[in-house]
């Protein structure tokens, strides 16, 4: 598995629209062209109408492709683009040159955002040089610090992710320091509560186990020389981290000491949200875009 087949994927699915809020973004536009051009998606470009028209014409890009909206501000780029996929004129909604907190609070908007009861949660797809599997980690940018009853939605908007990707039954490991429960480890209190919860059917379409260090989420080996008997230890294709520092530390780890491509989204809304960085390459958005694209 790799995230050139998440592009397979996306392209071969029919009448998909993204709205992108503030489209005047280089990194942003460079990835949309990319899509557009392998037939991802339609895409509607709200911001500043006409520096987004010299930024593709200094592309040689036909703005005609594209449907481009006025707007006088970010926060009205954000309206508009959330507006888009309130309506169901658009199918996933992507962060531009705009702040992350104004784009989320127009999703959290109480008359045309796109809450649906759910916890939003970000779910990172990686591919990691020498891993036969893709490498799902949750969650990194959204949570600090969930409870158990936050991980249960974390896990399960990951598992839904998972799922739409082509992992029936994703294997979860609740990471830990240590694979043993610890009372005065709240980490190890909530993996082991989220497996029995799992046992029970309270939790579905996954397989979960934990705790489990990364070591042994991950290797079989290490996960032998412990002892470790485990349907998920060493076949791991989702990290539930404990803490956003774990998570964060976790993926920036994947990306620049294992150089690990990666598409990432929020999950747990009405649509996918790609909610990149500004220091994310346009490769990391078009992968975004592809994985927003076939969990829509």
């Amino acid at each position: 598995m790799n995230l050139e087949d998440l592009l397979e994927k996306a392209a071969q699915l029919e009448n998909k629209t993204v709205a992108v809020a503030s489209a005047e973004d280089p990194e942003v536009l460079e990835a949309v062209l990319e899509a557009s051009e392998r037939g991802l998606a339609e895409f509607i470009l709200f911001g500043n109408k006409e520096e987004i028209e010299i930024m593709l014409q200094e592309r040689s890009a036909d703005a005609k492709k594209f449907s481009i909206k006025h707007a006088r501000s970010v926060e009205q780029a954000s309206e508009f683009a959330v507006k888009a996929v309130f309506h169901n004129e658009a199918d996933v909604l992507m962060k531009g040159n705009v702040p992350t907190a104004v784009i989320l609070k127009a999703v959290l908007n109480k008359e045309y955002g796109l809450r649906t009861g759910k916890i939003l949660s970000h779910v990172a797809v990686f591919e990691v040089p020498g891993y036969d599997r893709y490498t799902i980690v949750t969650d990194a940018a959204m949570n600090l610090a969930p409870d158990l009853e936050q991980k249960k939605q974390i896990l399960a908007n990951s598992v839904m992710v998972a799922r739409k990707i082509g992992i029936d039954v994703p294997k979860v490991a609740p990471l830990a320091a240590v694979e043993v429960i610890n009372p005065s480890m709240q980490a190890t209190l909530d993996a082991a509560a989220l497996t029995q919860m799992n046992k029970r059917g309270q939790i579905k379409d996954c397989i979960v186990d934990g705790p489990l260090a990364l070591d042994n989420a991950v290797s079989y080996e290490a996960a032998e020389h412990k002892g470790i008997t485990s349907a998920v230890a060493g076949q791991a294709d989702i990290l539930l981290v404990p803490t956003i520092e774990v998570g964060n530390v976790l993926y920036k780890s994947l990306m620049y000491f294992a150089n690990a491509k990666v598409g990432a989204i929020i999950a747990g809304a009405k649509a996918p949200i790609v909610l990149t960085s500004r220091a994310d390459s346009a490769e990391s958005k078009l992968y975004s875009l592809a994985l927003a694209i076939c969990s829509s």
